[in-house]
Order: C-alpha cells, then structure tokens, then sequence
C-alpha cells in the first residue's frame, strides 16, 4: 500500500508541475514530463511479476539493474562486495542465478581455483566418458517396516520454516517441488496452507516444539500428528535432532511476529513468544527414539521416518546405532546436517564453532552404520551448502545417498543476501512476513525458477558421473575424490580417511573406533 501510495505521489507531483507550465511558465513542462516519466515507470514496476526488487522497491530499484547493465565490472563489485557473505556464497549465487533464469552459465577462460592450495579438491574424469542419459535418478526411502516407500530425487528443498519464511516463498518452492518432481523439507514450523498449495511431495519435519502436532503444553499429541501424517502430499517424516546452524538450541518465534495465521498453523496461540526446547521430550534415549520411530511410522500408515542431525560426538551417534541394534527398529534415512548451514538468526558462537562440519559428520555417520550392519537398511541424506552439481557428485562420494539444500534454493527464489532475515525487513520477500515485501515475490515467475535450479543441477551432476565412465551414481566411491594435502601431494578419499568394513565394529571394533564404540550406550546419549 505504501508503495503505491508513493507512486501516485509522484504523479500527483506531475500534475502539480502540469498545472504550473499552463499558469506560470511552460518551462514547467519539463519537469512534469520527466516527473510523469517517473510515475508511469513506478506504476509499470508495480505490476510488472519479473523483478522482485523493482515491486518492492519502485523506481529505487534500478540502481541495482543499472549496475548488472555494466557489466562484468561494475555488477561482479557489488557481488563480491558483500562482505558479510563467504566466497562460496558469492559464487553460488551467480551459478543459481544462471541455472534459474535459464542462463548458458559457460564462463571464458579457465578456472579460477588455485588447483595447488591446499584443501583443493577435484573428481576423477574418465577416457570411457559418454553422455548422460537418466537426468532424474531416484533413492528409494522405505527400510523393511515401511509401507509406503518414496522415491526421492538426489537434490531437494532443505527445511525452512513458514514463519522464517514469507507464504510466498514457501509456495513457490513447493510449486517448484512439485512441478520438479523433488521434495520439500518443511522445517520444524509445521504444514501450512503455502505447503499445500501446489501438492508438492513433503517431507514433515517434527522438532522439538513438536507444531502442528502439539498439545496446549507443547508436548507431542499422536492424534494431531496422525491427521496431518496421513495427509497425501506428506511423503517422509523426519525428526529434527538438531540443526546445524545451531545445534544444541531451539527456535525462538518472538510474539509479535506470531501472526493468527502462523498460530494456526504451529497450533500456538496468537501474539506471544514462542520457544521450542533445545532437546526432546517425547523420548530421553537411543532406545526412546527408536519406539518413537516406530510409532510415527505407524499413525503415517507406514511411510518413511527418519532424523536429522548435526553431529556432536561419534559415541552418540554409536550410541543411536546401539539402540537400532537393541530394539530392531531402524529409522529409513537419516539426514546430516553440517555446522556450515545457515539459518535466520542465532549467536554467532554456535553458527561457527558448535557442531561437526558436513564432511566429517557425513563420514562418521555413514561409517557407523556400515561397521554396525545398517547401511543396507537405511539411506543417507546430506545437508549443508550444496548448490551444485559437483556438490552432489562429492557428498555422494563420501557417503551420502541424496542431497538437500536451503540456501541455494533461497538463491533461485531471488534472496540477495542483504542480510535481514532477522529483521523482517528482507528485501526480496523472501525472508519476511511484511505483506508489502513478500507480495513483491511473483510466485509463479519464481515457481519457474527453483524447477529450472533443480533440474539443471541434477543434470549437471548426472554428466559429471557421465563424464567419470560410470554408469550411474550407486558407483561413486571414496577413491573417486580427490583432495590436495600439502605442496604437490593429492590423495584419494579413500587413503585419507579411514572406512569401516560391513559389521567391523561388531566383529572386532579397529582400534580407532574402540574405546567411542565401548562407551556408547543404547541407554543413554553419550
């Protein structure tokens, strides 16, 4: 509203300088032709659905498509001006950018990596490369206790919330979801209408403040979960462990921003703060978890469910793979989440030096469960700046089975990194719950652009295997990715690492894993 208002101000002003060049001077007319200009140009930003910056920001924002119009200089300045974001950010921006809106993003010259710094790490190419041919492979998510097995695609929609996010950018990305064919991870904030809209395959996350599914003292309410479970656009159900932004936290949803509709959907009341416990309370234990597993999987009718988290210490998740082992029970999938995720807000002490990094945590938990006996059963999902193609091909390499990713696809939804998630103020309507703002996000341009992202990222991937000689993703192995370690010494990940042989820890634990493995109790998160 305010908006508009402004635009019709300007015309207001044109007229003003109309009527001044037909009673004072005509060479007023100058000034309202150019005053009228402006009108009509704020006027055509309003209602034009491209640009989400030129509907929230009328005439202001082509300062910024002034810039892009000079480039690469001037626009690559303001990318990699952005302090606040790391190169990884700013680079990724600039590929999803180009793979959204369609762009050939086939750059000049050759990399721009430093091939001999240390930590470079690079893919094993083949003479036998061929063309890729299946650019839509699957995972099948469903061990032997579940019904309904889905198939998930390799790169999907990582939780983010309603509530953290505007509806506009919650139903474009289950727009994109859905006409993409790949999943959307709602976050701990609940099912809500936006998540519905377009049918999109949904992955329900339950947290520890349990919304959507809670009673009136925020506790886990079977009834609540049963009616949304069953629901058909729920494909998988995960329980969040904990986050890798900030692991060892819980949300906190200030009252003011806990709309009527927000209450409704977290099943909160209206106005008043909302804070989800840093840990469970429907179970205290391994064992505890593992019941709790099942009994989702049962009020769902039998679909998937597993849990994600960010790893902390390798006797829990020894600990986890203890109580699997104790009570038969076995979750689908389990999805790590990296401590390099990135979230809205939280205390800078947690976003950098809480939690285990993606790659770490990855290994260890793919190892546990192979030196335990239950890879087999279960699949691996990996979270935590994935943005590409070669992203994918490397976290399939050191263990994982498909992958998720929040900011990338924040990035394809138009987010420019301004940096105001926590103020409500996000420019691009990503980010916030001001109206004025996120109506500025044009679903169906950007429904267009998270489907675009996906698919070419997919198929970039895909060709990357191609190009490997292999003849799918199941024969990625360790010794596939590369890592320089120092000067001009490159190892395989296979001879950096150590990597557990099926049922190693059963039989006779390696010394390296003895004592974590002596310690872990299914009784107890240790």
């Amino acid at each position: 509203m305010l908006r508009a208002l402004a635009v019709a101000a300007v015309w207001v002003a044109a007229l003003a300088a109309a009527l001044l060049a037909l009673s004072v001077s005509p060479w007023w007319w100058i000034l309202a032709v150019l005053v009228a200009a402006l009108g009509a140009l704020g006027t055509w930003d309003l209602v034009q659905t491209k640009h989400t910056i030129l509907r929230a920001f009328p005439i202001l924002g082509h300062a910024r498509f002034l810039a892009e119009l000079l480039r690469p200089e001037i626009r690559q300045y303001f990318i990699e001006s952005n302090t606040e974001a790391s190169p990884f950010d700013r680079e990724t921006r600039t590929l999803v950018y180009e793979r959204a809106k369609g762009i050939k993003s086939d750059e000049p010259f050759g990399t721009e990596r430093n091939v001999y710094g240390l930590g470079y790490e690079f893919l094993r190419h083949s003479l036998r490369a061929r063309t890729a041919t299946d650019l839509n492979p699957r995972v099948r998510l469903g061990g032997p206790d579940c019904a309904h097995p889905y198939d998930i695609a390799l790169f999907n929609v990582s939780a983010m919330s309603f509530g953290a996010l505007s509806g506009n950018a919650i139903e474009a990305l289950n727009g994109g979801a859905a006409r993409g064919g790949f999943a959307h991870d709602t976050g701990e904030g609940a099912i809500s209408p936006y998540h519905l809209k377009h049918g999109g395959d949904l992955i329900w996350e339950i947290g520890s403040g349990y919304f959507g599914c809670r009673d009136a003292g925020g506790h886990f309410d079977a009834a609540k979960f049963k009616e949304k479970a069953v629901l058909p656009s729920v494909k998988a159900i995960s329980i969040k462990l904990s986050q890798g932004a900030k692991p060892g936290l819980g949300g906190v949803l200030p009252g003011a921003k806990v709309s009527a509709e927000i209450a409704a959907t977290r099943g909160v009341p209206p106005g008043q703060t909302v804070v989800s416990p840093p840990a469970h309370t429907a179970f205290h234990n391994p064992v505890e978890l593992m019941h709790f597993i099942a009994t989702l999987r049962s009020l769902s009718g039998g679909k998937p469910v597993g849990f994600k988290l960010c790893v902390g210490a390798r006797t829990e998740f020894l600990s986890i793979c203890k109580g699997m082992l104790k009570t038969g029970i076995t979750p689908d999938f389990v999805i790590v989440d990296g401590a390099e995720g990135g979230t809205g807000a939280a205390p800078q002490e947690f976003e950098d030096h809480v939690g285990m990094p993606l790659t770490e945590g990855l290994m260890l938990v793919h190892n546990s469960l192979v030196g335990t006996g239950l890879r087999p059963h279960i699949k691996v999902g990996a979270s935590g700046k994935v943005a590409s193609g070669v992203d994918i091909v490397t976290r399939i390499c050191q263990g994982a089975d498909f992958t998720l990713s929040a900011r990338a696809m924040m990035f394809a939804l138009g987010c420019i990194q301004a940096m105001k998630c926590n103020t409500n103020r996000c420019p691009t309507g990503v980010a916030t719950q001001d109206q004025g703002l996120a109506r500025a996000l044009y679903v169906p341009d950007k429904i267009d652009r998270v489907a675009n992202f996906q698919q070419a990222t997919v198929a970039s991937a895909a060709q990357i295997v191609a190009s490997m000689g292999l003849d799918g993703f199941h024969q990625l192995e360790p010794s596939m990715l590369n890592r320089r370690i120092e000067g001009q010494r490159t190892r395989t990940y296979a001879e950096i690492y150590d990597w557990l042989m099926p049922g190693e820890l059963l039989e006779d634990a390696p010394e390296a894993w003895l004592s974590d493995w002596i310690e872990a109790s299914a009784d107890e998160f240790r």
